[in-house]
């Protein structure tokens, strides 16, 4: 299977008249690296979790980045088995990534709609919000109306929960 790459990822939401900007920067690994570079960055900024339930189910969860997930209190919130982090292997099979560079932007690699995708309230009402584009050495801002509009492109469907409302 062909994946989408950075530059046919950007090209694409340039092909659909959807306005991006994106900054190259050092790879970021996990949430609190390149703290530096964000502050250059209006938005939201994002932390994503791919996982999987014990009944086969994958999952990718995109929020804001200090939003606090509770792995324990999730399965019941958004109607999923027991869940855990998906393998290396599996996230690249199914969104075309590896670990460090999870997005929501991954979502164009799965055009048969495998993975559940999961939407922080908080990245939902957000004005502009900050991905990776498949790779993390960059980071691509979006507004919210271009990224609606991308998830509409890819008719994708998601669940909007807010993390911050008591389980």
């Amino acid at each position: 299977m062909s994946f989408y790459t950075q530059t046919t990822l950007l090209q694409a939401l340039s092909d659909w008249e959807l306005q991006t900007a994106t900054l190259e920067h050092p790879a970021v690994f996990k949430v609190g690296e390149g703290d530096d570079i964000k502050a250059d960055l209006p938005g939201a900024h994002t932390k994503n979790l791919f996982l999987k339930d014990d009944k086969g189910k994958l999952w990718l969860i995109s929020a804001e980045q200090s939003t606090v997930i509770n792995l324990k209190a999730l399965p019941k919130r958004i109607g999923s088995g027991r869940l855990s982090f998906g393998s290396e292997d599996r996230l690249y099979d199914n969104l075309g990534v590896r670990p460090g560079s999870v997005t929501a932007l991954a979502l164009i690699n799965d055009p048969e709609h495998r993975v559940n995708f999961i939407l922080d309230k908080r990245l939902y009402d957000a004005e502009i919000v900050n991905f990776h584009p498949l790779i993390n050495t960059a980071t691509t801002a979006l507004s919210q109306p271009v990224f609606r509009a991308f998830l509409e492109r890819l008719n994708r469907k998601y669940q909007v929960i807010d993390f911050c409302a008591v389980d």
